[in-house]
């Protein structure tokens, strides 16, 4: 991440560097570069060499470049400002709205109209439909913490909003599933969609394995070593020395995890580049219509622009690791529903790296003085702001 200090922008910003490329460090300066290239490579090993398919699974390396770049937010983020995020009943409560009404209804309506046959010219695709259906219903715990901290959002909001959504998300998952894939098609005269599948076998505990691996190892890892560094050195040390010496870490486990999970699907890409293209474009559609919806709703509600982008990129964002892991478990790796859950974190990556710019353009192109929901106390390196 860029070393200029994170602070409200507006349109009169007197900022010598911000926004500057020479302020930016070599990798934030060509990120789009690295992830496009990283991209590239997995592809291509994926296609080459299928084999290595085998012991990126069997060494559960998708898994840990996830929590390796989620570690630097985590451990980055001030957990005495947790009671005041879960104390703003304004920023849940619309948390909440968007995530659990808002994104599963837009997901099921992109897969009716691309997948259902209602369309001239779409044929009816009732595995991707049901793809589409497990990955809408399935709300994010993981990269959403590194595209938040490439845009300079709130660490604390983002922290808090997806330990919020997760603990929903247990007892949630299963019953929106059944209502979106297996309730709602016959009510709307789609049977088709649906045929031969009688229920789920979606337990808590399947949610709760995904929560644990994606979000509790690296969240117990990042308070534990600000309870200790804080303790042992101090605030100031943490902060100003330790923070910066592991903060490139997300950024090269970002890389990792994109080429490991693209080396993954590399022979299927190439194999159906048409098909990938097709569950490519409303998973866009939903990326880009639920953060611009999300932010806008931040911003009406008076939020400032780190905890506006929180909550954007928290309901732009979902948990590709547990849709994948239920639509294999219940249809099986080689189905065309694990086939679209799959294609998912391939497309999120490129399109929310191109949001994290559009967050950082509204940051400058906006007003945030005004500001009054979503603001935290100064922690205790921070001076208070002084009254005009």
């Amino acid at each position: 991440m860029s070393n200029v200090d994170a602070h409200e922008h507006g349109p009169d910003c007197g900022c010598e560097s911000c926004g500057d490329p020479r302020s930016m460090d070599f990798l934030d300066k060509y990120l789009t570069v690295w992830i496009f290239g990283a991209m590239a490579v997995g592809v291509g090993l994926g296609f080459v060499a299928p084999s290595v398919t085998r012991p990126i699974q069997d060494l559960h390396l998708v898994e840990v470049g996830l929590i390796l770049m989620m570690y630097p937010p985590l451990a980055k983020a001030d957990y005495s400002q947790l009671r005041a995020v879960f104390s703003n009943w304004r920023v849940l409560g619309l948390s909440l709205v968007q995530n659990w009404l808002i994104g599963p209804t837009l997901m099921f309506g992109l897969a009716v109209v691309f997948f259902s046959g209602l369309v001239p010219g779409l044929p009816a695709r009732p595995e991707y439909f049901l793809g589409l259906v497990f990955i809408g219903m399935a709300r994010c715990i993981a990269m959403v913490l590194v595209w938040n901290e490439l845009a300079e959002g709130s660490t604390e909001y983002v922290t808090g909003l997806v330990a919020f959504n997760s603990l929903f998300q247990i007892i949630t998952y299963g019953v929106y599933v059944w209502f979106f894939a297996l309730f709602l098609p016959p009510l709307l005269g789609m049977e088709s969609l649906v045929a031969g599948i009688t229920t789920f076998d979606i337990t808590p505990i399947q949610v709760v394995e995904a929560i644990v691996i994606f979000l509790g190892v690296p969240f117990a890892a990042g308070f534990l070593t600000r309870y200790v560094g804080t303790r042992v050195k101090s605030e100031s040390w943490y902060d100003e020395e330790f923070i910066p010496t592991i903060d490139p870490l997300t950024l090269v486990a970002l890389l990792f995890t994109v080429i490991v999970m693209f080396a993954t699907q590399g022979g299927t890409i190439v194999a159906a580049p048409g098909d990938v293209l097709l569950i490519a474009v409303p998973l866009t559609i939903y990326f880009v219509v639920m953060f611009l919806v999300s932010f806008g709703m931040g911003k009406g509600i008076g939020a400032d622009y780190s905890t506006t982008t929180a909550i954007g990129f928290t309901a732009a964002s979902n948990n590709f690791e547990l849709a994948i892991a239920v639509a294999v478990a219940v249809f099986g790796v080689g189905s065309g529903v694990a086939f679209a859950t799959v294609v998912g974190p391939l497309i999120e990556v490129p399109v929310l790296l191109a949001l994290v710019n559009v967050a950082l353009y509204f940051q400058r192109k906006f007003d945030w003085s005004g500001a009054t929901a979503g603001g935290l106390p100064p922690t205790a390196s921070e001076p208070a702001p002084e009254d005009d």
